[in-house]
């Protein structure tokens, strides 16, 4: 039975108890907001990942990390190593492969990762279509829904599914006068599938379906932008907005047919608009879980993405975003390595604390209490081994050698903190 009809009929479920455990929070107040739909469980009740995954009100910001091959680069032992990463700095773990045997790759990562994995099921139907008939936008409609009801089969927990865009809203974003008129590549897909065959969204045309595979399973609809800006200039215009206010009504329709649902969000957007764009999302949605890319708010920092999106990232968290879609130093460049995979994985770790010591207060700023004890005391083991990274982190310590004094090599004698505690101790006497 979907963990939100059972948190509807008033029942206190293991996995109920278990989040409350591990969030922190009252169990009967988990289920409440799971009744609502302000949380969800990620996952796919046949085939549960080892870690148990809760997203939205209230609970921490959780980081979803992105790997996969490309046409240009098919790699499966790459893509396993940045598995392991993932496992390590992640919460979420999307599969974009679009080159090899896609299948195989998506089966051995979801048997590798310990999280739940994600799928944008469309890029496999656009890809076997050009294939075998010579044309991505050849695909039918059985092809798409076939395609999602065998990786639902394969354990996937969440699906990237653009049916917030119709038709009319991708033929006017193409006229437009839009710096970039779709930069996501799924929804590029569903617009050109929509423009060739004439026809309106297939997601949309399969809806009804699609919530009984979804509930099935009971795993998460993660509305994609289609629309979202791909360049500061774009954002918030009436093409995003337009699939924001589509997108909300489809929400409200999973909700009622019990399906846990997520909204994706931009993009790229200068960094005043970031926390109003979480607050309209919420407000149009009824406060559904916030799954955001960044925000990125500067077009120019490439290859440093990974850390101007980590600002717009702490931003959006603090503001009430959920999930956080990281990037690498590789965005809008190339494939990451697995190296450039962890230093994105990290940026965004600490891109959602930043948001919760806003969003959760005392509850998420005990960590950083404790580590600046450490610190004012100079007790320099003790506040390594409780930084995000102490390995990296005891290197930097020790990469000039141990300091012969108590405090580190930047002030070494001159430490103010170090005087401080022989102020101190002759104050005490």
């Amino acid at each position: 039975m979907p963990i939100i009809e059972d948190a509807r009929k008033g029942i206190i479920t293991d996995e109920i108890k278990s989040i409350g455990k591990l969030e922190k929070i009252p169990p009967e107040k988990v289920r409440k907001r799971i009744a609502e739909g302000k949380i969800i469980l990620i996952r796919n009740i046949k085939r549960p990942s080892k870690r148990l995954i809760a997203v939205g009100k209230g609970v921490t910001t959780k980081v979803n990390v992105n790997i996969g091959t490309s046409s240009e680069v098919v790699n499966l032992e790459m893509e396993l190593e940045k598995v392991k990463v993932a496992n390590k700095w992640g919460d979420t773990l999307m599969d974009l492969s679009t080159g090899g045997d896609i299948d195989e790759i998506r089966r051995e990562i979801i048997r590798h990762s310990e999280l739940p994995v994600g799928t944008v099921p469309v890029y496999q139907v656009f890809i076997e279509s050009f294939k075998k008939k010579s044309g991505g936008a050849y695909f039918t409609e059985d092809d798409l829904v076939t395609a999602i009801e065998k990786q639902l089969k394969d354990g996937v927990a969440f699906m990237t599914i653009h049916a917030g865009i119709t038709k009319d809203l991708a033929v006017r974003a193409l006229k437009s006068s839009r710096v970039i008129p779709i930069v996501s590549r799924g929804g590029d897909m569903i617009a050109g599938w929509m423009i060739h065959n004439d026809s309106e969204n297939p997601y949309r045309k399969n809806w009804d379906y699609l919530l009984e595979l979804f509930r099935e399973y009971d795993a998460t609809i993660s509305l994609g932008d289609a629309l979202r800006p791909g360049a500061t200039a774009d954002a918030h215009d009436e093409f995003q907005v337009g699939e924001l206010l589509e997108t909300a009504r489809l929400v409200k329709d999973a909700l009622s047919k019990g399906v846990q649902v997520m909204v994706e969000g931009p993009g790229h957007m200068p960094l005043d608009e970031v926390a109003w764009d979480v607050k309209l999302m919420k407000k149009l949605t009824g406060g559904v879980p916030y799954y955001v890319l960044g925000p990125l708010p500067t077009d120019i920092a490439a290859p440093y993405d990974h850390i101007a999106s980590a600002i717009g990232a702490g931003l959006a968290a603090s503001a009430g975003a959920d999930l956080l879609c990281y990037l690498t130093p590789a965005e809008h460049l190339g494939l990451p390595t697995v190296n450039q995979v962890e230093e994105g994985a990290i940026a965004y770790k600490i891109a959602a604390h930043v948001g919760d010591i806003v969003k959760l207060g005392k509850k998420a700023r005990k960590w950083d209490d404790e580590v600046s004890t450490y610190r004012g005391k100079l007790e320099w083991d003790k506040m390594i081994s409780q930084l995000i990274d102490p390995e990296n982190a005891y290197k930097v310590y020790t990469q000039f050698g141990k300091p012969k004094v108590k405090a580190c090599t930047m002030c070494g004698g001159y430490c103010p903190m170090m005087w401080a505690i022989e102020q101190v101790r002759k104050i005490k006497g």
